[in-house]
């Protein structure tokens, strides 16, 4: 089996462990004082919580844009901003936005740190004009005013981020 290990450092491992409980929809592994580990079946993740309340944004910085979880349809996105929202997640929906030359659909929370983890799917490739943010970033918040039927109901799919 290979599956991606993600460690994050988090200012405050209790409510770490509750938001990850919460996001991923399962509990830890593995649970010591300062320490927790994720065994995250779907997505594939390996997910270390490492308490050090002196890391500038929980570790995140200036150094991690954001973090993500690529879904298959815009309705396993509307499962989790259920399964989110019911679980008394803050979330922020967007749909038919761009994000890195994508339009997709998506579900943006945050973690006790300000990591902000999006839930997405990409519809379709999104024309180079208006593939960034304004500034640059990777995704942006704008909403595509009109995505043609044809790109909300394309089966092609790839990956963003």
């Amino acid at each position: 089996m290979s599956r991606v290990q993600l460690a994050l450092n988090v200012s405050d491992i209790d409510a770490a462990v509750e938001f990850y409980a919460k996001l991923f929809d399962t509990e830890p592994a593995k649970r010591q004082p300062g320490y927790a580990n994720f065994a995250i079946t779907d997505p594939p993740l390996k997910l270390v919580l490492i308490e050090n309340p002196v890391a500038p944004g929980g570790g995140v910085g200036g150094v991690l844009n954001h973090l993500g979880v690529e879904v298959a349809t815009p309705e396993d996105v509307k499962e989790a901003i259920g399964r989110l929202s019911g679980e008394g997640l803050a979330t922020e929906v967007e749909e038919s936005t761009t994000c890195c030359f994508a339009v997709q659909d998506k579900v943006w929370t945050s973690d006790p740190d300000g990591a902000p983890w999006e839930i997405y799917t990409v519809l379709a490739d999104a024309p180079t004009e208006i593939g960034l943010a304004g500034d640059g970033s990777c995704c942006a918040s704008d909403v595509v005013e009109e995505v043609p039927a044809s790109i909300r109901e394309s089966s092609s799919r790839s990956s963003c981020c």
